[in-house]
């Protein structure tokens, strides 16, 4: 591997390791995450296909990696044991402390499909291609999961209820 190649991976570490923390909701199980993202991502260097960024081939990896571990984790519910998510998230306004705690519990509620996407447009700034690249599907896809992760979240946040606007037609 080429040490430009080596210095892009290693430059992805922290913006693998905040999209980490936002699936994970956990700091242990973060780093684990981003350490079996990275070492996924050197041992399989060699498949990457230089057609994208480096930085969305990582991702890509490490959201495989997590669906792996969320796959694994339900044929052990035991390992789940404490991990529940409080129904209403404590509404605070005194420290961002508080409110950062809270938002974290309200990304926790999203369905991961829709989390994965808001985490990877809203904090890392990647574009809509190159998520739908990392995910594996089409770019509507993306921008439909984004509307309506945003629209949950906002729901979420002012204390409303969720109401699904998708109607079956047929």
């Amino acid at each position: 591997m080429r040490v430009r190649n080596e210095a892009d991976i290693v430059a992805c570490i922290p913006s693998l390791r905040r999209y980490a923390r936002g699936l994970t909701a956990d700091r242990d199980r973060a780093d684990d995450l981003v350490q079996d993202t990275l070492e996924r991502a050197w041992s399989r260097f060699s498949m990457w296909q230089k057609r994208g960024e480096i930085r969305a081939w990582m991702f890509g990896i490490m959201h495989n990696a997590f669906v792996d571990r969320i796959r694994a984790q339900r044929s052990r519910p035991e390992d789940n044991a404490g991990d529940e998510v409080p129904e209403l998230p404590e509404r605070a306004t005194q420290t961002d402390r508080l409110e950062l705690r809270d938002l974290d519990r309200l990304l926790q509620r999203l369905p991961s499909e829709q989390r994965e996407v808001l985490l990877m447009v809203g904090v890392e700034e990647l574009s809509y291609q190159q998520v739908a690249t990392a995910l594996g599907v089409p770019v509507g896809t993306v921008m439909s999961r984004l509307s309506r992760a945003r629209e949950r979240l906002r729901a979420e946040m002012e204390g409303r209820e969720v109401v699904s606007k998708i109607q079956r037609v047929k």
